[in-house]
């Protein structure tokens, strides 16, 4: 705080409307047919929360817009489909140079192994745009970027047409996905929803953590 104006409130502000324009925007969110591949790539009940009850990320951070900036930029990738059946897949790529998708990511340091996540959303852009070559590269915080060649792989595109077809159903049901636990839980926004309230002392429920009803 400088004087009268709140600056962080004014970067908080610009942060949202940069947001806003690098996002990939469902028009209906009602609609079963229209499904983006990184809705079923990651927790599909955090999809499922975000199509219907949003709850906006407090702290925007770099590596949430990185993509979206580069995907607005002359060499960003478009958004592409593919047809599984009445179901349209949409997915865009950050870039495609020499027939290879790249996609990017910001991670604190550089990973040995890929996210799993990022293996099936790669993959996916792959069969969207009829690539076979793609690369993940990470970008590090100490400005070092480790990349990653993946192959088109057809038994990691079927998983990934099996989620797309789980979670349509269940838009069309509007049943909230199963409990999908990962590392990336603690730092979600609809935490509470799933498990408990946090900073509550030590006690919790597996049943609870699990999705288990009691008997």
């Amino acid at each position: 705080m400088m004087g009268d104006k709140d600056y962080n409130q004014t970067v908080n502000n610009a942060l949202d409307a940069l947001a806003r324009e690098t996002e990939l925007q469902i028009k209906d969110p009602q609609d079963n047919k229209d499904v983006f591949l990184h809705e079923v790539c990651g927790c599909m009940r955090r999809s499922y929360y975000d199509r219907f009850d949003k709850i906006e990320i407090q702290k925007k951070s770099f590596g949430n817009l990185f993509g979206g900036l580069i995907r607005k930029l002359p060499y960003g990738a478009k958004i592409g489909e593919f047809s599984i059946e009445e179901i349209k897949l949409k997915g865009q790529a950050d870039m495609i140079v020499d027939d290879i998708v790249m996609i990017f990511r910001t991670v604190p340091s550089a990973p040995e192994t890929p996210a799993a996540s990022d293996i099936l959303y790669l993959n996916g852009c792959m069969w969207i745009f009829n690539k076979t070559e793609g690369v993940i590269v990470y970008l590090a915080h100490d400005n070092t970027h480790t990349p990653f060649s993946v192959m088109r792989e057809k038994k990691i595109f079927e998983e990934t047409i099996r989620r797309v077809r789980v979670y349509s159903n269940l838009i069309s049901e509007k049943k909230v996905p199963i409990l999908e636990p990962s590392s990336e839980c603690a730092s979600c926004q609809y935490y509470e929803r799933c498990f408990m309230k946090k900073n509550e002392g030590k006690q919790f429920s597996l049943t609870e953590m699990f999705g288990v009803k009691k008997k």
